[in-house]
């Protein structure tokens, strides 16, 4: 037994030695694998195939591969051992593998055998290879454009070899897929092509005339001739063949009165066609001499203007509206515009003496003479004289004393001193050369004499004369003058006296004042247009450009280097027009452009461009006059001193869509029917009234001023009647005006009537009287109704007592007669005492005779004895009296030898 056990012993341990020695070597594999996956799959195909081999086969568990192990970083790959006996393996992904998020893979792999039992122990790992794994696309997107539309511009004309390029990507991650192997214009009938590339050309030219823009629809197909899903528009501009200029501006900009500064150009650019340019300059000139007197001015009267721009008084309007008090312009000719703006047109056939008392007799050293003149060049090779004022001998004689004429396109002012005044060779002739003396604009010439300096201002710029010439006083004579417009009087040496040296061209608003000149401020107010151009927003004008008005503000020039910063300049150009009401109509614009290249002497040429500014119908105001139209006094309130206010319920009111400040110029007073008999009634307005106001008192209250004045004035006026028996009823009718005469009011009329106290017989059969004398037509009888019977004898006592009463009525009245022509004397003493000291200096006083207004004189309702006692006051009166008295509206004037003259002592109508 004992021997038994010890052999087996022996034999146990030399199983195990025998064992132990049986697992000598290591799995063997490849040292390096390159392997193939479509995308989508799992299965690796590698090349050499995965095998590993042991030396110690045949050999159980030593011989055998039990794994495949692989090293990386998360490699989403496994290997199987699919047969361990012969040691062959296979490599699978774990999941799908996406070309597009990776292309290969790397990674290590090793061999393990079974060791040297089923427990895998004592096992052997073979050396590490490398795996590389690439990753087989799928086909699985088609083709996508980079942009979702594609835009070109081309110029007509011309064949392009590429227009535009379209791109077409492919998120496939190889290259057989993933790339564009064409594209198609899928469009038909296209003048268009595409190449591989996806170049878009054009087969021929194309003409902007035809067809100015295409729309063409593009494809593209992968190398996998997979087809994009959605086409892609390709849309093609065809330009019309560069021409440098402005572009992008209306031919027409509408104005809205009232809407202040308005953008002409907002849009505008200057196409310079890639030219280089180094500096730009453009002139915007606002044509505006078809309108009015140049442009849009206030409308006015002369005097008017003169007031709201502070002009001295005194001034002597030589050319007013034709009237019965201002007849010597009724025969010239007129072209009084939509405005009212009042032209004086002179053909070389007409021409204006002017009234000795309308003519300042005493010019002294200073004085200006200022007037609107619109002129061109005088037919023929030699020229006369073409005179606007003249003063010259009325008779014998054919002497100038001043004159104002134009010769050859100049201006010459002749100034004759008289030797009362000076005895010594003294300027005489002035002379001045200036192109807009014969431009067939209107230009508005003022010239102010500080003798011996006269100075010319022409729309408020001064011009010194390039010519003076000297002359010798005129000899003092008793020869009357005559002051002319249009031409010069000759008088003398002459068979037959008659006008000469006509003046041909347009004159408005000749005025003349002696012994004070005009300020720049107010000349240049006289002439301002109340249109131009403007710059919106100009503290934002880039501070490189250079920009200049005109003093009319009708032309602006505009200069600058950087290209944008001018076409934001020239954007910022605007129309501006202050009128509340302007003239409706055209204004022509005129675009001027010069640039400049860098080291070129000639360069691009920018087109002039031609618009208009419409200004639209103004919203018309409508006055309206309303108030008490009846009135029903007692003769005592005519009677006394204070008179009777007319108007004392008046309201002026104007209707306009939108709200603005609105004045009037002048309102009438007019009176209807018989005249106003100045011997026992009068039109008044205290002068404190006036203060304060831009008014005058005339036969209509004049001047620009606000409604709410005008109301104020208008309510003082009073009405005053000495003999208001003698009166059944007056009528008088009130208007008024803005823009001189441009929108008027409607005609209020008012009519006031006089009642009668019936407190005696007296008063009754005195009324009834003077009913029957003045107006037997409106008689109403006051008396008690009588009563006739059958009997002889009762109707003859009635007849009695009728001629008894009859003569007792008679009788009364002549006494009362008596005692009203009493009191009208006294009444007379204490007017004249307060017209001896009224100041007139503020008001200019004018009747029209032929219209009756506000109290008239018929002629000869004065006799010789009382004009010489008002000439006397007239010489007598003072214009520095600050009394406060009533205006008396005045009386017609009279012809006298003298020619006529003002009734200032009075102011009464």
């Amino acid at each position: 037994m004992l021997r038994i056990a010890g052999v087996l012993a022996v034999v146990a341990l030399g199983l195990s030695a025998a064992h132990t020695k049986v697992n000598k070597h290591k799995p063997w594999i490849e040292t390096s694998y390159h392997g193939v996956i479509t995308e989508n799959t799992d299965i690796v195909l590698l090349d050499p195939p995965l095998v590993a081999l042991d030396k110690d086969a045949p050999i159980p568990y030593a011989g055998e591969i039990c794994a495949f192990n692989i090293h990386g970083l998360e490699a989403p790959f496994e290997a199987v051992v699919l047969n361990g006996t012969s040691g062959e393996g296979q490599l699978r992904a774990r999941g799908l593998v996406d070309c597009e998020l990776q292309k290969e893979y790397t990674f290590i792999i090793q061999a393990h055998d079974c060791g040297s039992g089923p427990g895998g122990t004592e096992g052997k790992k073979s050396h590490k290879a490398v795996v590389h794994i690439q990753v087989n696309d799928v086909n699985e997107f088609a083709p996508v454009f980079r942009e979702p539309q594609y835009r070109a511009a081309v110029t007509e004309g011309k064949i392009y070899d590429s227009i535009l390029q379209v791109e077409a990507t492919d998120q496939d991650c190889s290259p057989q897929y993933s790339q564009i192997c064409n594209y198609q214009i899928t469009t038909t009938s296209t003048p268009f092509a595409i190449d591989r590339n996806g170049n878009i050309r054009n087969t021929e030219k194309l003409s902007y005339d035809r067809q100015q823009q295409y729309e063409i629809q593009v494809t593209a197909w992968d190398c996998g001739q997979k087809r994009a899903l959605h086409s892609v528009p390709v849309r093609i501009d065809v330009k019309p063949v560069c021409k440098p200029g402005w572009q992008g501006w209306n031919k027409r900009v509408d104005y809205e009165p009232g809407t202040g500064s308005k953008q002409l150009f907002p849009k505008m650019h200057l196409e310079t066609c890639d030219g280089p340019l180094s500096s730009v300059r453009t002139t915007v000139e606002l044509q505006t001499s078809h309108i009015g007197k140049g442009c849009d001015r206030e409308t006015y009267s002369e005097k008017s203007l003169q007031k709201l721009c502070g002009a001295s008084s005194g001034s002597t309007d030589l050319l007013p509206a034709p009237s019965a008090a201002t007849n010597w312009t009724a025969s010239l000719v007129t072209d009084s515009g939509r405005d009212s703006d009042l032209i004086f047109r002179f053909d070389g056939r007409q021409a204006a003496k002017i009234p000795d008392w309308v003519v300042p007799q005493n010019l002294t050293d200073q004085f200006t003479i200022a007037t609107w003149m619109k002129h061109g060049p005088s037919p023929g090779l030699r020229a006369e004289k073409e005179t606007l004022l003249c003063n010259s001998d009325k008779t014998e004689m054919n002497r100038h004393h001043y004159s104002l004429y134009v010769h050859n396109c100049r201006l010459v002012f002749l100034l004759r001193r008289d030797f009362t005044q000076v005895d010594t060779f003294r300027p005489a002739e002035f002379h001045w050369k200036l192109e807009q003396i014969c431009d067939k604009e209107w230009h508005y010439y003022v010239i102010n004499v500080e003798f011996p300096v006269v100075t010319l201002y022409v729309d408020g710029v001064t011009y010194d004369p390039y010519l003076v010439t000297d002359d010798w006083p005129i000899h003092p004579s008793q020869i009357d003058v005559q002051l002319t417009v249009g031409a010069c009087w000759q008088g003398g040496e002459v068979t037959k006296p008659r006008f000469t040296q006509y003046f041909r061209g347009s004159l408005s608003g000749l005025t003349i004042r002696p012994g004070k000149i005009e300020s720049q401020k107010v000349i240049s107010c006289l002439q301002a247009c109340k249109e131009g151009l403007d710059i919106n927003s100009l503290e934002s004008l880039d501070k490189n450009i250079k920009f200049h008005f005109n003093p009319a503000q009708s032309i602006l020039v505009m200069e600058g280097e950087d290209l944008e910063n001018m076409n934001a300049a020239v954007r910022k150009v605007s129309y501006i027009n202050s009128r509340q009401f302007p003239t409706p109509g055209i204004r022509r614009l005129h675009i001027s452009t010069v640039v400049q290249c860098f080291g070129e002497d000639t360069c691009i040429t920018i087109p002039d461009i031609d618009a208009v500014v419409m200004v639209l119908q103004p919203s018309e105001p409508r006055i309206t006059i309303t108030g008490v139209e009846r009135l029903n006094l007692p003769a005592s309130d005519l009677r006394a001193p204070e008179g009777v206010a007319l108007f004392q319920d008046l309201h002026i009111v104007s209707t306009v869509t939108r709200e603005i400040i609105h004045n009037l110029d002048y309102c009438d007073v007019l009176v209807l029917g018989e005249e106003l008999r100045p011997e026992q009634e009068s039109l008044q307005l205290q002068r404190s009234t006036l203060l304060g106001k831009h008014l005058d008192a005339t036969n209509s209250t004049s001047g620009v001023d606000s409604m709410s004045n005008y109301e104020q004035v208008i309510r003082q006026v009073r009405y005053y009647n000495w003999r208001p028996e003698q009166l059944a009823e007056r009528r008088f009718r009130l208007t008024c005006s803005e823009l001189n005469g441009r929108y008027t009011s409607n005609e209020f009329n008012l009519e006031v009537s006089v009642t009668y106290s019936l407190h005696s017989d007296t008063d009754l059969h005195t009324a009834s009287f003077f009913h029957k004398r003045f107006r037997p037509t409106s008689l109403t009888s006051r008396s008690p109704p009588v009563s006739f019977s059958g009997m002889p004898s009762a109707a003859t006592v009635v007849i009695v007592m009728c001629i008894a009463a009859l003569v007792v009525v008679v009788v009364l009245g002549i006494y009362r007669i008596h005692l009203t022509h009493q009191q009208e004397v006294k009444l007379a003493e204490t007017a004249k005492e307060a017209d001896a000291t009224w100041d007139d200096s503020a008001l200019t006083i004018t009747v029209n005779p032929m219209e009756v207004g506000l109290g008239k004189c018929v002629e000869g309702c004065y006799d010789e004895e009382e004009e010489e006692e008002e000439d006397d006051i007239t010489s007598a009166e003072s214009d520095d009296s600050e009394e406060e008295v009533d205006v008396q509206l005045p009386r017609m004037q009279r012809q006298s030898k003298r020619g006529q003259n003002w009734d200032k002592t009075t102011i009464s109508y």
